[in-house]
């Protein structure tokens, strides 16, 4: 992997490692959040003795509105443990939403989402935040194997991915929201105002400098998923609405390919009723109007699903770009689009 830091600046981190939040979202997981702490907690100890993550590193818990004994346990939590910030939304608006919250109540350099049965286990974190240090701001978590899923659970996460591929969606496979992000990536993410998140999407969509990080997922520590299959398609169908049009554009091929049907079946019902003398009465009558009028509606149907689709896409209101660097036009010292090596070099002697 080529670095991107020199070698000169990277003792920087060393001296002064960068700061990690990890957040966390919280749907009825009594079962598993103490556990999940402590295990979160053991694994910052663990990388701020090895200079990877500062002592000013936080982990963040977002309860979206469970309805079990999630909170009370985050709030004891919180007290014990000043490396604990516990947040509680004001009721269930899901799992996108509650990382989402979690996202803008991060000010560290890093940040890290996982989801609170460590299926994505917190020991890939360090290969992430040496990632981060060679200069890349998104790296994503990847499932190699999927061994401990059921059957169907691996067939339908995969058969997902692949069918998003083909609407042109642009994932990384077998992801799902364990990743690492930089203070800016965040902030630019943070940026998009639309209300439909589905962040595995807009966080591929933000264009920075990325690589992956490849593991075996884990057994839930204990309890049930909190994505069952009506959550999965849900998700789905929200990925693909969000991200894709080609349901749309696949109306406009269907009465395409209707009219051209239709037209061919006009020339061979006008041949059967001038030529063969074999029509019933009425049947040509009939069957005119049905065809030309089924296949005009499609095309129509099609067209303006072409104009609905550009509306869609320009309420969102998306960034058209995202800066990466700004080199020699004076920027401002606030200016929210730095480079990382800026960031990498603050704090260096004068001298």
């Amino acid at each position: 992997m080529e670095s991107l830091v020199e070698p000169s600046v990277r003792p920087v981190w060393e001296k002064g490692a960068p700061s990690l939040a990890i957040v966390v979202p919280c749907y009825n997981e009594e079962a598993v959040i103490v556990e999940t702490a402590a295990a979160l907690l053991a694994a910052l100890d663990q990388l701020e003795a090895a200079g990877r993550a500062s002592v000013a590193s936080k982990i963040y818990f977002v309860d979206d509105g469970s309805m079990d004994a999630t909170w009370p346990l985050l709030e004891r939590l919180a007290a014990e443990h000043t490396r604990i910030v516990a947040v509680a939304l004001s009721c269930n608006r899901g799992h996108q939403n509650a990382l989402y919250a979690g996202l803008s109540q991060t000010s560290e350099d890093m940040v890290v989402s996982i989801d609170a049965d460590l299926q994505d286990g917190p020991e890939n974190i360090a290969p992430m935040i040496d990632a981060f240090l060679d200069g890349h701001e998104i790296v994503f978590g990847v499932r190699e194997k999927r061994e401990t899923d059921t059957w169907f659970k691996r067939m339908s996460a995969e058969g997902y991915y692949r069918l998003m591929r083909g609407l042109g969606v642009d994932l990384v496979f077998n992801h799902a929201d364990f990743r690492l992000m930089s203070r800016r990536a965040v902030d630019t993410l943070l940026e998009y105002p639309e209300t439909n998140l589905f962040l595995r999407g807009m966080v591929r969509e933000l264009g920075f400098r990325s690589t992956s990080v490849s593991y075996a997922r884990r057994r839930r520590l204990a309890g049930e998923s909190k994505y069952p299959l009506r959550r999965m398609l849900s998700l789905g169908w929200r990925g693909v609405t969000a991200y894709s049009i080609a349901p749309l554009r696949a109306i406009t091929l269907l009465g395409l390919i209707a009219g051209g049907i239709a037209l061919a079946l006009i020339a061979w019902v006008l041949a059967v009723k001038l030529f063969s003398g074999n029509a019933v009465p009425g049947w040509a009558s009939i069957m005119l109007p049905v065809l030309f009028i089924g296949s005009v509606q499609l095309l129509c149907l099609g067209v303006i699903g072409e104009y609905l689709g550009k509306i869609y896409q320009e309420v969102k209101r998306r960034p058209r770009f995202h800066l990466r660097e700004i080199v020699g036009k004076g920027t401002p010292e606030n200016h929210r689009v730095r480079p990382l090596a800026d960031r990498v070099g603050e704090g260096q002697s004068s001298d």
